[in-house]
């Protein structure tokens, strides 16, 4: 007998996967209450309702604060999933016919992390419009833009820069040092940095915390490109200032611990050229979708607001 998707098996509530995404993030039913709109009762009643459901605990208790369960790390990406599958197809019918050209640009760091998900999830809701992607440093996109060569950037940029300004912060993460685990090119002295090009604003935000920490170092080695920095890391040559999120072993994070001072957040930001025209309105909705999954608290609060 053919089995027919959804038959058989209790369906999950979006809404119940979305509050999970939520407590997953903020570790705390209290928060995601708020981020939600909910009260906290409605909130652990959805989590009731979700573990009811699926027949195991996804959070534990621990006082004020909650964990995750093996189960509820193992429901995270498919949650995740879930909920984008969701937007994709709503857009397939809710977006009006798009056709046209994106010159698009984005920091050369980015083609791995982001692009893929961002370009292969709108080729499938927009496939009128065509994505011209060009990878640069922040500066450099900033100046093509202003000259008309861009129609829509994605740039990194610290908080308190000027260069903040003027766009749309669509993720926020903070900045840490990377070390080989295990290594001691923190502990040299002056401490040896594997930095990016001149311009870069992870490179000025690593060099501004370590002035105020009043700790010498020096540029012992520069890459446009991440790969070409983390290549000095894992010889144990330097350490550098990469975001929380790439740290994987062999690497590891170096904090205070290490007498390391913090670096602080940086922000991605959005640009769209004046002149843009329907085929970039699109993508950088798309755009500013794709980061807010990425953060589900920021998407619950605009999903709120």
């Amino acid at each position: 007998m053919e089995q027919h998707p959804g038959k058989g098996a209790p369906l999950v509530e979006l809404d119940l996967y979305r509050t999970f995404l939520v407590i997953a993030e903020c570790g705390s039913f209290s928060k995601a209450s708020e981020i939600v709109g909910r009260t906290p009762s409605a909130v652990s009643m959805q989590i009731k309702r979700l573990e009811t459901t699926l027949g195991v605990a996804v959070f534990a208790r621990e006082g004020r604060s909650v964990r995750m369960t093996a189960e509820g790390e193992a429901l995270l990406g498919y949650a995740r999933k879930i909920l984008m599958l969701n937007e994709e197809a709503v857009s397939m019918f809710r977006s009006p016919s798009v056709e046209g050209e994106v010159r698009f640009g984005a920091p050369s760091d980015f083609g791995t992390r982001f692009l893929p998900n961002i370009l292969a999830r709108f080729a499938r809701t927009h496939p009128g419009v065509s994505v011209d992607v060009h990878l640069d440093g922040s500066p450099q996109l900033l100046k093509s833009l202003k000259q008309n060569e861009l129609d829509l950037i994605l740039y990194t940029a610290r908080p308190d820069s000027e260069f903040a300004l003027g766009g749309e912060i669509v993720y926020t993460e903070p900045l840490v040092w990377v070390g080989l685990e295990g290594g001691i090119a923190h502990q040299r002295d002056p401490i040896p940095l594997a930095v990016s090009i001149s311009g870069c604003p992870w490179r000025r935000a690593a060099r501004i915390a370590l002035d105020k920490a009043e700790k010498p170092y020096r540029i012992a080695y520069q890459s446009f490109h991440s790969a070409g920095q983390e290549a000095a890391l894992l010889a144990d040559l330097a350490i550098a200032p990469f975001p929380a999120s790439v740290v994987n072993p062999p690497l590891q994070l170096l904090d205070e611990r290490h007498n390391l001072p913090e670096i602080g957040n940086y922000n991605i930001i959005l640009k769209e050229a004046a002149s843009a025209g329907k085929a970039t309105d699109a993508f950088a909705r798309h755009v500013v979708e794709c980061f807010k999954e990425l953060n589900p608290a920021q998407a619950a609060r605009a999903m709120s607001a």
